[in-house]
């Protein structure tokens, strides 16, 4: 078995992280923060700090994550160098205690942010872990040889069946009542008498006040 060496830059490490972890501890405890509140800053200050740095060795230079890393820097700093004697920490200003009391929410939002915003060198996530296959390219269609081709362009082109002509259809005789034939002729045999000649259509459909079409169709029934 391998003796265990000690490393001076690990027990460096150790000794800063007490000494911080005491001062925060002071801080909140003088910031009115008693019992296990007090002891919770400091392991809330240094697990930010931490995940921040595991941010921008794992993720590149990120904003977000030198955003929060400075905060968590910042906070255990100014623990340190307020328990040095610089504020009284028997009547602590309002501000140090606006700030400890604020650091819960800040904090919260920080790590949050951390484990769930992708920086920009991390890829994208596959919308589903199944694998699709691609689909095949579509089979070219067939080339046709050059002997098909010019078989093809010797063909006669047939020819579209021509239509039938349609039979004209005479139109539809004009139906006369009986009454008004009997009256016409009453009317072309009165012109005869007067004047010698047989009644012509204009004339005929002037006496009866008819329209042309019927009045042919009278005009037609009278010969």
């Amino acid at each position: 078995m391998g003796r265990i060496r000690p490393d001076a830059v690990l027990v460096q490490a150790v000794i800063a992280g007490a000494l911080s972890f005491a001062h925060l501890h002071d801080l909140a405890a003088a910031a009115g923060q008693d019992g296990w509140k007090a002891w919770a800053y400091p392991i809330s200050v240094d697990l930010l700090l931490v995940a921040a740095w595991r941010r921008l060795r794992g993720g590149g230079a990120s904003r977000l994550a030198w955003c929060w890393f400075v905060i968590a820097l910042v906070a255990s700093l100014g623990a340190n160098v307020a328990t040095a004697g610089f504020l009284d920490l028997q009547h602590p200003p309002a501000w140090l205690r606006f700030g400890i009391a604020g650091w819960p929410a800040l904090a919260f939002l920080g790590g949050t942010l951390l484990a769930h915003t992708r920086s920009a060198e991390e890829p994208a996530e596959p919308a589903s872990s199944v694998d699709v296959a691609p689909a095949p390219d579509p089979a070219p269609a067939p080339v046709p040889a050059p002997d098909e081709v010019a078989k093809a362009a010797d063909l006669p082109v047939p020819e579209a069946p021509a239509e039938p002509p349609r039979p004209a259809t005479a139109p539809a005789p004009t139906p006369v009542p009986a009454a008004l034939v009997d009256h016409a002729r009453k009317v072309a045999d009165e012109h005869r008498t007067r004047t010698g000649d047989p009644i012509d259509t204009d004339t005929l459909r002037t006496r009866l006040g008819v329209p042309p079409q019927l009045a042919h169709a009278i005009a037609a029934q009278l010969t």
